[in-house]
Formats: C-alpha cells, sequence, structure tokens
C-alpha cells in the first residue's frame, strides 16, 4: 500500500511532458523565407540560379541613381550620366505661344546683338519652365522674362546686359524692380532652386522643332 501511495504522489507531482523543442536553426524554411536568406547572403549565386529572369528583375535591392558606374579600375571611376527628360511638349508650346506676345516680338526685335536673348538662353527658358512645375496657361509673359533673366544670371559673366531686361519693360523707372525679383525668388522656389541647365540639355531642346526662328538667334555669327 506505501508503495502505491508513493506511485500516485509521484504522478500528481511530476509535470506535464512539454513537446519536443527545435533549435530555430534546424527548422524547415519556406520558399520565400529561403529566398530572402539567399539574397541577403554575400554571393547570391543559388537564387539567380533557382529564379527566372523576369523574378530576378524585380528583386534589384536598389533603385537605380541616375549617375551609373561605367568603369571601376583601381580609384578611376568613369560615370555614365542617365538621361532624364523632363521637358514635356506642352512646354514647347507654352514658349511658342508666348513668342507671340506682342511684348515679348518687340523684346526678342529689340535685342539686335543677342545680348540676352540668344538660342541657348532661350532654350533654358523652356527647361525652367519644365521644372516650375506651373499648368501650361499659367505661364504668362512675366514668366518669360523671369527665366530669361535667370538663364542670363546663371550663363553670363557680364552681369550688365540683363540689366537692359528692366530696362525695355519699366524704362527708368526702379519702382517695380523689387516686386520683379520678388517673383524671381519664388519661381527659382518653385524649381527646387534647380537652375543648372547644361548645353548639352538646350541643344536637345532646340531639336525637338529644330525649324523654329528663335534657334536662328546664334550670338556667335553676329558681326
Amino acid at each position: 500500500q506505501e508503495s502505491r501511495r508513493l506511485s500516485r504522489r509521484f504522478r500528481k507531482s511530476s509535470p506535464v511532458p512539454l513537446a519536443p523543442t527545435v533549435e530555430p536553426s534546424r527548422l524547415p524554411q519556406s520558399s520565400s523565407q529561403k529566398r530572402k536568406t539567399e539574397w541577403s547572403s554575400d554571393s547570391g549565386e543559388e537564387l539567380e540560379e533557382d529564379l527566372p529572369e523576369e523574378e530576378l528583375e524585380d528583386l534589384d535591392p536598389e533603385p537605380k541613381h541616375p549617375w551609373d558606374v561605367e568603369t571601376l579600375c583601381g580609384l578611376e571611376m568613369t560615370l555614365k550620366r542617365q538621361r532624364v527628360y523632363l521637358v514635356q511638349p506642352e512646354h514647347h508650346e507654352v514658349f511658342a505661344r508666348l513668342l507671340e506676345d506682342p511684348v515679348v516680338k518687340r523684346f526678342l526685335a529689340w535685342d539686335k546683338k543677342l545680348r540676352v536673348s540668344d538660342k541657348y538662353l532661350l532654350s533654358m527658358v523652356i527647361a525652367y519652365f519644365s521644372r516650375a512645375g506651373l499648368f501650361s496657361w499659367q505661364y504668362q509673359r512675366i514668366h518669360f522674362f523671369l527665366a530669361l533673366y535667370l538663364a542670363n544670371d546663371m550663363e553670363e559673366d557680364n552681369q550688365a546686359p540683363k540689366q537692359d531686361i528692366f530696362h525695355f519693360l519699366y524704362g527708368k523707372s526702379h519702382a517695380q524692380r523689387p516686386l520683379f525679383h520678388k517673383l524671381r525668388y519664388q519661381f527659382i522656389r518653385s524649381m527646387g532652386w534647380n537652375t543648372w541647365v547644361s548645353r548639352e540639355e538646350c541643344e536637345e531642346i532646340q531639336t525637338y522643332n529644330p525649324e523654329l526662328w528663335v534657334w536662328g538667334r546664334d550670338r556667335t555669327l553676329n558681326p
């Protein structure tokens, strides 16, 4: 009887057996987990062999930067710039519309020596229109002169000729100049301060409509 009581006590006090534990490293991995583990490994060779090309393209870990490294040799790198075309046909249409504005027409005819309105400076006007983010109908005469003034500000070493824009618009009066500069600041800010335009971009802008008459305004051909 004593042995039976001890047996019953032992059964009551003994813990309930738990399910056998398995180390996490020994757990079977699902196919998705296996892919993530392999992708994070150094080589990634096994993943590339198992997946088709379409899925490999989707697993690109980082978006491509506009600057791509073309070659790498020692400390010398050759960078290839991916072209990002921001200028849309609507920006060319806005520019062509403003060229028909009577004040803009008179100004371009007045600048006979092309000191402030040669073809490259005018190309920059279109580039700035594409960056300012306004609707097509919002661009008015003042935006043409703001963009042209800014183009001269960026490209011309001699800053005196751009004062001709003020002289043409306001004559000898200085009353409107503070407002013009305030609008210029707002225009630059709307572009995210991105005011530099490359010569290549200017030439690409001109090729959109090479027959446009203002592209004949080449300062180097002036006597």
